[in-house]
């Protein structure tokens, strides 16, 4: 065993760890926390997001969510056919799932792809 590593296990754990950071082997504490307080808690907390329509074709909500929406809110399906962000398992997912409007939505989606295929 080297005598660097016996010096340090001599040591009691508070000390050894000490020098264990100063030899650069552990990274420093962080002194800044990661959440905020609450500065007021009476106030209520920011609201979940609401699911509509815009939500569900907006190009800028996570996928996750999309997700959410195609597996629990079935009235909201046929709105994720129209978003750009949703991807082909996703599709094929709601495509499967059914829902009101969902095949007239993928029916107006698969003609606009066959229409863009022929102008090209």
């Amino acid at each position: 065993m080297s005598s660097w590593l016996q010096t340090i296990q001599q040591l009691p754990a508070t000390r050894r760890l000490r020098k264990l950071q100063r030899a650069h082997r552990l990274p420093e504490p962080e002194t800044e926390t990661q959440s905020s307080p609450i500065a007021d808690l009476t106030t209520p907390p920011a609201p979940p997001i609401v699911l509509n329509p815009q939500v569900a074709c907006s190009p800028d909500t996570d996928i996750d969510v999309l997700w959410h929406i195609a597996q629990h809110v079935p009235q909201l399906r046929r709105w994720i056919v129209a978003n750009p962000a949703a991807d082909a398992s996703l599709l094929e997912f709601i495509s499967q799932a059914g829902g009101p409007g969902v095949r007239q939505a993928l029916e107006v989606l698969l003609e606009s792809l066959e229409n863009n295929s022929d102008d090209e």
